[in-house]
Protein backbone atom coordinates (compact mmCIF):
# COMPACT_ATOMS: atom_id res chain seq x y z
CA UNK A 1 0.00 0.00 0.00
CA UNK A 2 1.28 3.42 -0.95
CA UNK A 3 0.38 6.60 0.79
CA UNK A 4 0.70 10.29 0.07
CA UNK A 5 2.90 12.48 2.25
CA UNK A 6 3.09 16.23 1.96
CA UNK A 7 6.36 18.19 2.09
CA UNK A 8 4.71 21.02 3.88
CA UNK A 9 4.41 24.53 5.04
CA UNK A 10 2.21 24.48 8.12
CA UNK A 11 -0.15 27.28 9.06
CA UNK A 12 -1.91 27.07 12.40
CA UNK A 13 -5.36 28.63 12.60
CA UNK A 14 -8.26 28.54 15.01
CA UNK A 15 -9.65 25.51 13.17
CA UNK A 16 -6.49 23.43 13.42
CA UNK A 17 -3.65 22.76 11.06
CA UNK A 18 -3.71 23.67 7.37
CA UNK A 19 -1.20 21.79 5.24
CA UNK A 20 0.01 22.85 1.80
CA UNK A 21 2.89 21.69 -0.34
CA UNK A 22 4.23 19.20 -2.86
CA UNK A 23 2.98 15.63 -2.78
CA UNK A 24 5.32 12.64 -2.69
CA UNK A 25 4.71 8.99 -1.82
CA UNK A 26 5.87 6.84 1.02
CA UNK A 27 4.84 3.31 1.91
CA UNK A 28 3.01 2.58 5.14
CA UNK A 29 5.26 1.05 7.78
CA UNK A 30 4.81 -2.62 8.77
CA UNK A 31 3.29 -1.44 12.04
CA UNK A 32 0.71 0.70 10.23
CA UNK A 33 -0.08 -2.12 7.78
CA UNK A 34 -0.65 -4.45 10.72
CA UNK A 35 -3.20 -2.05 12.25
CA UNK A 36 -4.83 -1.55 8.85
CA UNK A 37 -5.20 -5.31 8.40
CA UNK A 38 -6.67 -5.72 11.87
CA UNK A 39 -9.07 -2.80 11.38
CA UNK A 40 -10.17 -4.10 7.99
CA UNK A 41 -10.91 -7.47 9.55
CA UNK A 42 -12.96 -5.74 12.24
CA UNK A 43 -14.88 -3.86 9.55
CA UNK A 44 -15.78 -6.98 7.61
CA UNK A 45 -18.31 -6.38 4.85
CA UNK A 46 -20.77 -4.48 7.04
CA UNK A 47 -18.44 -1.57 7.83
CA UNK A 48 -16.25 -1.59 4.72
CA UNK A 49 -17.55 1.88 3.78
CA UNK A 50 -16.46 3.10 7.21
CA UNK A 51 -12.99 1.61 6.74
CA UNK A 52 -12.59 3.12 3.27
CA UNK A 53 -13.69 6.56 4.48
CA UNK A 54 -11.61 6.86 7.63
CA UNK A 55 -8.51 4.93 6.55
CA UNK A 56 -8.18 6.71 3.20
CA UNK A 57 -4.96 8.54 2.33
CA UNK A 58 -5.28 12.22 3.22
CA UNK A 59 -9.08 12.17 3.48
CA UNK A 60 -10.57 15.50 2.44
CA UNK A 61 -14.27 14.71 1.93
CA UNK A 62 -16.31 16.78 4.37
CA UNK A 63 -20.02 17.55 4.37
CA UNK A 64 -21.26 20.21 1.96
CA UNK A 65 -24.37 22.38 2.22
CA UNK A 66 -25.31 21.45 -1.34
CA UNK A 67 -25.05 17.68 -0.98
CA UNK A 68 -28.23 15.90 -2.12
CA UNK A 69 -31.36 16.18 -0.01
CA UNK A 70 -32.65 12.82 1.24
CA UNK A 71 -36.25 11.70 1.18
CA UNK A 72 -37.44 12.27 4.77
CA UNK A 73 -37.89 8.90 6.44
CA UNK A 74 -39.44 7.22 9.44
CA UNK A 75 -36.60 4.98 10.61
CA UNK A 76 -38.20 3.44 13.70
CA UNK A 77 -41.59 3.94 15.32
CA UNK A 78 -40.53 7.16 17.06
CA UNK A 79 -37.35 8.04 15.14
CA UNK A 80 -37.24 10.09 11.94
CA UNK A 81 -34.52 11.59 9.74
CA UNK A 82 -34.50 14.72 7.57
CA UNK A 83 -31.71 16.58 5.79
CA UNK A 84 -28.95 15.86 3.33
CA UNK A 85 -26.82 12.84 2.57
CA UNK A 86 -23.99 14.34 4.62
CA UNK A 87 -25.79 16.34 7.33
CA UNK A 88 -28.81 14.80 9.02
CA UNK A 89 -31.33 16.01 11.59
CA UNK A 90 -32.99 13.33 13.69
CA UNK A 91 -36.42 13.72 15.29
CA UNK A 92 -37.63 11.68 18.24
CA UNK A 93 -41.29 11.76 19.20
CA UNK A 94 -42.10 11.59 22.91
CA UNK A 95 -45.32 11.83 24.92
CA UNK A 96 -44.37 15.47 25.63
CA UNK A 97 -43.62 16.51 22.05
CA UNK A 98 -40.76 16.32 19.57
CA UNK A 99 -37.04 16.32 20.33
CA UNK A 100 -34.69 17.29 17.51
CA UNK A 101 -31.10 16.08 17.53
CA UNK A 102 -29.40 18.97 15.72
CA UNK A 103 -31.22 21.56 13.64
CA UNK A 104 -29.30 21.64 10.38
CA UNK A 105 -28.17 24.65 8.38
CA UNK A 106 -29.88 27.86 9.42
CA UNK A 107 -30.40 29.06 5.86
CA UNK A 108 -32.03 25.74 4.93
CA UNK A 109 -34.72 25.79 7.60
CA UNK A 110 -37.46 26.80 5.18
CA UNK A 111 -36.18 24.72 2.27
CA UNK A 112 -35.17 21.44 3.95
CA UNK A 113 -35.97 20.95 7.65
CA UNK A 114 -39.48 22.36 8.02
CA UNK A 115 -40.81 20.87 4.75
CA UNK A 116 -39.22 17.54 5.68
CA UNK A 117 -40.90 17.52 9.07
CA UNK A 118 -44.27 18.35 7.57
CA UNK A 119 -43.86 15.61 4.98
CA UNK A 120 -43.43 13.14 7.84
CA UNK A 121 -46.45 14.50 9.69
CA UNK A 122 -44.29 16.14 12.38
CA UNK A 123 -45.60 19.52 13.52
CA UNK A 124 -42.69 21.98 14.00
CA UNK A 125 -44.79 23.72 16.68
CA UNK A 126 -44.48 20.54 18.78
CA UNK A 127 -40.67 20.71 19.01
CA UNK A 128 -39.94 20.97 22.73
CA UNK A 129 -36.16 20.39 22.77
CA UNK A 130 -33.28 20.73 20.34
CA UNK A 131 -30.18 18.80 21.47
CA UNK A 132 -27.13 19.89 19.49
CA UNK A 133 -24.26 17.44 19.00
CA UNK A 134 -21.62 20.15 18.73
CA UNK A 135 -21.34 23.88 18.30
CA UNK A 136 -20.94 24.35 14.56
CA UNK A 137 -23.47 26.23 12.48
CA UNK A 138 -24.44 23.24 10.32
CA UNK A 139 -25.80 21.67 13.52
CA UNK A 140 -27.21 24.57 15.54
CA UNK A 141 -28.34 26.59 12.50
CA UNK A 142 -32.08 26.17 12.99
CA UNK A 143 -32.04 26.00 16.79
CA UNK A 144 -32.77 29.70 17.39
CA UNK A 145 -35.96 29.41 15.32
CA UNK A 146 -37.34 26.74 17.63
CA UNK A 147 -36.01 28.46 20.75
CA UNK A 148 -37.90 31.62 19.83
CA UNK A 149 -41.05 29.49 19.71
CA UNK A 150 -40.58 28.00 23.17
CA UNK A 151 -38.23 25.04 22.66
CA UNK A 152 -35.32 24.42 25.01
CA UNK A 153 -31.85 24.10 23.46
CA UNK A 154 -29.17 21.78 24.84
CA UNK A 155 -25.39 21.90 24.29
CA UNK A 156 -22.40 20.93 26.37
CA UNK A 157 -20.88 23.83 28.31
CA UNK A 158 -17.67 24.19 26.26
CA UNK A 159 -19.69 24.49 23.04
CA UNK A 160 -22.03 27.08 24.51
CA UNK A 161 -18.80 29.01 25.09
CA UNK A 162 -17.68 28.24 21.54
CA UNK A 163 -20.77 29.61 19.80
CA UNK A 164 -20.87 32.67 22.04
CA UNK A 165 -17.26 33.54 21.18
CA UNK A 166 -17.56 32.80 17.46
CA UNK A 167 -18.74 35.47 15.01
CA UNK A 168 -22.22 34.94 13.62
CA UNK A 169 -22.18 32.72 10.54
CA UNK A 170 -23.71 35.24 8.14
CA UNK A 171 -27.45 35.46 8.68
CA UNK A 172 -27.39 32.39 10.96
CA UNK A 173 -27.75 33.42 14.59
CA UNK A 174 -26.86 30.98 17.36
CA UNK A 175 -29.37 30.10 20.07
CA UNK A 176 -29.12 31.78 23.47
CA UNK A 177 -27.44 29.81 26.26
CA UNK A 178 -29.97 27.46 27.78
CA UNK A 179 -29.63 23.86 29.03
CA UNK A 180 -26.06 22.67 29.70
CA UNK A 181 -25.54 18.95 29.07
CA UNK A 182 -23.39 17.08 31.57
CA UNK A 183 -21.76 13.68 31.10
CA UNK A 184 -24.01 10.91 32.34
CA UNK A 185 -26.85 13.15 33.52
CA UNK A 186 -29.91 12.17 31.45
CA UNK A 187 -32.05 14.81 29.77
CA UNK A 188 -35.51 13.36 30.33
CA UNK A 189 -38.44 14.43 28.20
CA UNK A 190 -41.39 12.59 29.71
CA UNK A 191 -40.96 8.98 28.53
CA UNK A 192 -37.58 9.28 26.77
CA UNK A 193 -34.23 9.87 28.50
CA UNK A 194 -31.24 11.07 26.46
CA UNK A 195 -27.90 10.29 28.12
CA UNK A 196 -25.08 12.67 27.10
CA UNK A 197 -21.53 11.40 26.70
CA UNK A 198 -18.73 13.91 26.24
CA UNK A 199 -16.52 13.23 23.21
CA UNK A 200 -14.23 16.27 22.76
CA UNK A 201 -11.99 16.47 19.71
CA UNK A 202 -13.99 17.87 16.83
CA UNK A 203 -14.99 20.67 19.20
CA UNK A 204 -14.31 21.03 22.95
CA UNK A 205 -17.93 20.20 23.75
CA UNK A 206 -18.81 17.55 21.20
CA UNK A 207 -21.14 14.95 22.65
CA UNK A 208 -22.86 11.73 21.86
CA UNK A 209 -26.36 10.74 22.92
CA UNK A 210 -27.78 7.39 23.97
CA UNK A 211 -31.55 6.97 24.10
CA UNK A 212 -34.32 4.36 23.69
CA UNK A 213 -36.36 4.01 20.51
CA UNK A 214 -39.42 1.93 19.71
CA UNK A 215 -39.33 -0.93 17.23
CA UNK A 216 -42.74 -2.55 17.28
CA UNK A 217 -43.07 -4.20 20.68
CA UNK A 218 -39.34 -3.97 21.30
CA UNK A 219 -37.38 -1.12 22.84
CA UNK A 220 -33.99 -0.59 21.23
CA UNK A 221 -31.09 1.55 22.41
CA UNK A 222 -29.80 4.07 19.88
CA UNK A 223 -26.51 5.94 19.85
CA UNK A 224 -25.45 8.99 17.89
CA UNK A 225 -21.80 10.07 17.92
CA UNK A 226 -22.23 13.81 17.51
CA UNK A 227 -18.67 14.92 16.77
CA UNK A 228 -17.07 12.93 13.96
CA UNK A 229 -13.74 14.04 12.50
CA UNK A 230 -14.20 13.94 8.73
CA UNK A 231 -10.91 15.60 7.72
CA UNK A 232 -8.19 14.73 10.27
CA UNK A 233 -5.65 16.99 8.55
CA UNK A 234 -7.33 19.96 10.23
CA UNK A 235 -6.42 18.72 13.71
CA UNK A 236 -3.13 18.80 15.56
CA UNK A 237 -1.55 15.59 16.80
CA UNK A 238 -2.83 16.34 20.30
CA UNK A 239 -6.29 16.96 18.91
CA UNK A 240 -6.32 13.58 17.17
CA UNK A 241 -5.10 11.84 20.32
CA UNK A 242 -7.93 13.44 22.27
CA UNK A 243 -10.38 12.34 19.58
CA UNK A 244 -9.17 8.72 19.71
CA UNK A 245 -9.63 8.78 23.48
CA UNK A 246 -13.16 10.10 22.94
CA UNK A 247 -14.05 7.35 20.46
CA UNK A 248 -12.76 4.75 22.90
CA UNK A 249 -14.67 6.35 25.78
CA UNK A 250 -17.83 6.33 23.67
CA UNK A 251 -17.22 2.65 22.92
CA UNK A 252 -16.98 1.84 26.62
CA UNK A 253 -20.20 3.65 27.50
CA UNK A 254 -22.18 2.34 24.52
CA UNK A 255 -21.06 -1.21 25.27
CA UNK A 256 -22.20 -0.88 28.87
CA UNK A 257 -25.55 0.58 27.78
CA UNK A 258 -25.98 -2.00 25.00
CA UNK A 259 -26.37 0.40 22.08
CA UNK A 260 -27.63 -1.46 19.01
CA UNK A 261 -29.04 1.24 16.71
CA UNK A 262 -26.39 3.20 14.80
CA UNK A 263 -27.13 6.71 13.51
CA UNK A 264 -24.96 9.75 12.69
CA UNK A 265 -25.43 13.48 12.18
CA UNK A 266 -22.82 13.24 9.38
CA UNK A 267 -23.92 9.91 7.87
CA UNK A 268 -21.26 9.78 5.18
CA UNK A 269 -19.51 6.60 6.22
CA UNK A 270 -22.03 4.17 7.76
CA UNK A 271 -24.00 2.82 4.77
CA UNK A 272 -26.69 5.40 5.43
CA UNK A 273 -28.08 5.54 1.90
CA UNK A 274 -28.03 1.76 1.59
CA UNK A 275 -29.92 1.47 4.87
CA UNK A 276 -32.51 4.01 3.73
CA UNK A 277 -33.00 2.05 0.52
CA UNK A 278 -33.34 -1.22 2.42
CA UNK A 279 -35.77 0.43 4.82
CA UNK A 280 -37.92 1.58 1.91
CA UNK A 281 -38.06 -1.98 0.54
CA UNK A 282 -38.43 -3.64 3.94
CA UNK A 283 -41.23 -6.17 4.23
CA UNK A 284 -43.32 -6.64 7.39
CA UNK A 285 -41.39 -8.61 10.00
CA UNK A 286 -38.02 -8.13 8.28
CA UNK A 287 -35.14 -6.75 10.39
CA UNK A 288 -34.69 -2.98 10.49
CA UNK A 289 -31.38 -2.12 8.77
CA UNK A 290 -30.59 0.56 11.37
CA UNK A 291 -30.70 -2.03 14.16
CA UNK A 292 -27.17 -3.37 13.70
CA UNK A 293 -26.83 -5.13 17.06
CA UNK A 294 -24.58 -4.40 20.03
CA UNK A 295 -21.59 -6.42 18.80
CA UNK A 296 -21.65 -4.90 15.32
CA UNK A 297 -21.94 -1.42 16.79
CA UNK A 298 -18.69 -1.99 18.68
CA UNK A 299 -17.04 -3.18 15.46
CA UNK A 300 -18.10 0.09 13.83
CA UNK A 301 -16.43 2.09 16.60
CA UNK A 302 -13.36 -0.13 16.42
CA UNK A 303 -12.97 0.89 12.77
CA UNK A 304 -13.27 4.58 13.66
CA UNK A 305 -10.65 4.23 16.38
CA UNK A 306 -8.27 2.05 14.35
CA UNK A 307 -8.37 4.26 11.27
CA UNK A 308 -7.82 7.45 13.27
CA UNK A 309 -4.86 5.80 14.97
CA UNK A 310 -3.45 5.02 11.51
CA UNK A 311 -3.94 8.63 10.40
CA UNK A 312 -2.00 9.82 13.45
CA UNK A 313 0.81 7.31 12.88
CA UNK A 314 1.16 8.30 9.22
CA UNK A 315 2.18 11.78 10.28
CA UNK A 316 5.33 10.53 11.94
CA UNK A 317 6.04 7.92 9.31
Amino acid sequence: MKRAILIVAVVVSGLGRTVIGQETTKPDSPEIRQILDKTKATAGSEWSETFDFFCAMNPTRANRPDDPVIEPAKVLDNLYVIGRTSTAVWAVTTSAGIVLIDAGYGDQLESVLLPGMKKLGLDPAQVKYVIVGHGHADHFGGAAYFQQRGARVVLAGPDWDLIEKSPAAGPVQPPKRDVVAVEGQPITIRDVAFTPVMIPGHTPGSMGLIFPVKDGRATRIAGIFGGSILTPGRLTNEGLKQYIDSVNHWAEVTKRMKVEVEIQNHPMYDNFLTKLDRLKQRKPGAPNPFVVGAESYQHFLGVMSGCTTVQLMRRSG
